[in-house]
């Protein structure tokens, strides 16, 4: 098997879980792993690569994330959602429409952000969550994100509802916290669903109970759907052998350095290679894919 399944995340559970659960519907032996984690708390969008396609991960990172949040003004946690310690923020002020919207401009393009205590990110070799749970405070650097869509939906009250589209890294939480204190008040994330990875939307992701032994052939994805964003080649059948030997075709691409994805006639992915002087060198090949 070679693709990705995408798979609509529920609540409650964590990326590991869906997929060692998806892993038991699987042939033996059958490399399966995400594409960017997705909290516990948050449902939606979870890529999950199958068999070669895993070394497609970093290209599925790459890919623009779509989001629709909800964040609480008025109050702070330790972890800048409501899973933390929640501490409300004292004679709060009212805040209007126009002052939110205004404020989430801000966040607009490339920034720096500050990832949250309570972060997946390693610290001398241990994780920021596990020091933050220990008391431990750490130095976190901030990093520069994107987001090239920030969309507030619904205020209501103190509550409201974002949608919002941004790179890989971005921390959804840190952007609540951020926008709270923005405004004075203090706020954090109350929910999060991911409703977008580049192509795969959640529109036509399926539940991993939707998945069975029977029905899960049907559900895989064709690894060229995370690189819409290549040239793409198509190669014959003797090119196809050049390609599994390290040897390099000749393509109508005429860019130098720009690195192009190869399909054979049935439009399966066979590699990824860089163009020099209207030739393609593989980089990666899929040899075994096409077996």
């Amino acid at each position: 098997m070679f693709g990705f399944f995408n798979i609509n995340k529920s609540g409650g559970v964590t990326s590991r879980d869906v997929v060692n659960k998806v892993q038991r519907l699987l042939p033996r032996k059958t490399k399966l792993g995400h594409a960017g984690t997705l909290d516990p708390m948050a449902t939606g969008v979870l890529v999950l690569c199958v068999g070669p396609a895993t070394r497609l991960v970093p290209y599925v990172q790459e890919l623009t994330k779509s989001y629709r949040a909800g964040f609480r003004l008025g109050c702070r946690s330790d972890t800048d959602d409501s899973t933390g310690n929640v501490v409300e923020t004292p004679d709060v002020r009212s805040i209007d429409r126009e002052e939110i919207a205004g404020a989430l401009e801000r966040f607009r393009g490339r920034i720096q952000q500050m990832p949250p205590q309570f972060s997946a990110l390693h610290v001398n070799g241990q994780r920021a969550y596990d020091l933050a749970r220990a008391g431990v405070a750490v130095e976190l650097a901030a990093r520069e994100v994107e987001i090239s869509k920030i969309e507030l939906l619904r205020c209501d009250g103190r509550d409201l509802e974002v949608d919002i589209d941004c790179s890989s890294g971005t921390y959804i939480r840190s952007i609540a916290r951020d926008l709270g204190e923005a405004l004075g008040v203090g706020g954090l994330m109350t929910s999060l669903v991911r409703t977008g990875i580049g192509p795969f939307r959640i529109e036509s992701a399926v539940t991993v109970d939707e998945l069975s032994r029977e029905t899960i052939a049907a559900r895989l994805l064709p690894p060229t759907m995370a690189l819409a964003n290549l040239p793409q080649c198509v190669a014959s059948e003797s090119e196809v052998a050049q390609l599994r030997q390290g040897k390099s075709i000749p393509v109508a691409l005429n860019d130098r350095g720009v690195e192009a994805c190869v399909v054979d006639a049935a439009g399966r992915l066979v590699a990824l290679g860089e163009v020099t002087a209207s030739r393609l060198q593989p980089r990666t090949v899929f040899a075994n894919a096409l077996d």
